[in-house]
């Protein structure tokens, strides 16, 4: 079954970190955009597509109406066969109170993924957010009250001014609130955002401060029952995020919306990043990015980012058992440093190897 992705490209206002498109927050515009990917979700009716999750990212989801929400919701509804899907919206914790919540429950909304991204108000101010974590701790406690059970933290790593030791008081106090998964990302400064400055890399960790970081992270959200099943993810009792491992496991997912990205029928393509010709034309654009995507490299390259690894006999079948046999070598000479584990056929990274698994990555598709 596919994963359907809606892009919802409002924002009160940009975060100086980040590099996915987004426009200022507008009423009139919205209702339009919402009309328009509703037309283009229907587009396909008809087809009996089996889908499983549908996921609300931007942006910021949470600024859409319950209504509006609730209208794309039930053109998926009609455009595709939906089986128990995962639900999930991204929040950002000053757009949400507890009868919006309450409301997008009733809806279907049943995860949520809410913008945390530090306890420390000191650190969130430097990250440009408008929360403080204060307001982000309530969103969370009122999301649970409302009936949200499975609700994801996002946790930033290398800010300005945080050390080892506001690290841990984050974690604690994340861990502390009713989350069954959380991501930590490693802040990366990308080109042409705010944050693209001398004075902004200055001040932020040095790349071995972050990388003792992420590994105090993995350790004590261990600590806490929180598994690592992918380089940035944390999953208590098993609360995969269902919609991303697609993206991890080579699924197919169709993605609608200014600047969404689509696998499907072994075609990677994409939408411009263009909200006025979304919502002017009569059907998504879609510029084909890769046709017939080689199969080995992608297992390889995105099944090593999660826990569970890659299979050498699945490279084998793939590659030819010459490749299989120099990869499983290489993975010998990475397991004796301490960057990867092997278990009979499989082949993982440890926290370490996923550190370095680019460089990792590349050495063994060239295996």
């Amino acid at each position: 079954m596919i994963g359907i992705y809606i892009h919802i490209p409002f924002c009160i206002r940009k975060c100086p970190y980040c590099d996915f498109y987004s426009i200022p927050d507008n009423e009139e515009l919205k209702e339009r955009y919402v009309s328009a990917l509703c037309r283009n979700i229907l587009s396909y009716k008809g087809r009996h597509i089996p889908a499983d999750t549908v996921y609300f990212g931007g942006g910021t989801p949470s600024l859409m109406s319950v209504s509006q929400t609730e209208r794309i919701l039930s053109v998926c509804s009609e455009a595709f066969d939906l089986h128990s899907p995962e639900i999930t919206l991204e929040a950002n914790p000053c757009t949400v109170n507890a009868e919006k919540l309450s409301d997008l429950r009733k809806i279907g909304i049943n995860r949520l993924s809410v913008g945390i991204q530090s306890a420390q108000d000191g650190e969130l101010e430097f990250l440009g957010r408008l929360h403080n974590f204060s307001a982000a701790e309530n969103a969370v406690l009122t999301a649970y009250r409302a009936g949200f059970d499975n609700i994801s933290g996002d946790l930033m790593l290398g800010l300005a001014g945080q050390s080892m030791e506001s690290l841990d008081k984050t974690l604690d106090a994340m861990t502390s609130l009713p989350l069954s998964h959380i991501s930590a990302y490693m802040l990366k400064i990308e080109e042409g955002t705010k944050f693209d400055c001398d004075e902004v890399r200055k001040s932020v960790a040095d790349e071995d401060t972050v990388c003792d970081m992420y590994l105090r992270t993995v350790e004590r959200l261990a600590d806490k029952c929180f598994e690592q099943y992918e380089i940035s993810n944390f999953a208590k009792n098993g609360r995969y995020s269902r919609h991303n491992l697609k993206y991890w496991q080579c699924g197919e997912y169709l993605g609608f919306g200014a600047a969404a990205h689509s696998y499907f029928d072994n075609v990677r393509f994409c939408c411009p990043p263009d909200i006025k010709d979304y919502i002017s034309l009569p059907s998504q654009p879609r510029v084909v990015t890769e046709e017939n995507p080689d199969k080995a490299e992608e297992y390889i390259m995105l099944g090593l980012r999660l826990k569970q690894g890659i299979s050498v006999e699945k490279t084998a079948e793939m590659k030819g058992v010459g490749f299989s046999r120099r990869l499983a070598g290489k993975a010998a000479l990475l397991a004796e440093n301490g960057l990867c584990e092997i278990c009979g056929d499989n082949v993982s990274l440890t926290p370490k190897g996923f550190l370095v698994s680019n460089v990792i990555i590349n050495q063994l598709l060239n295996s």
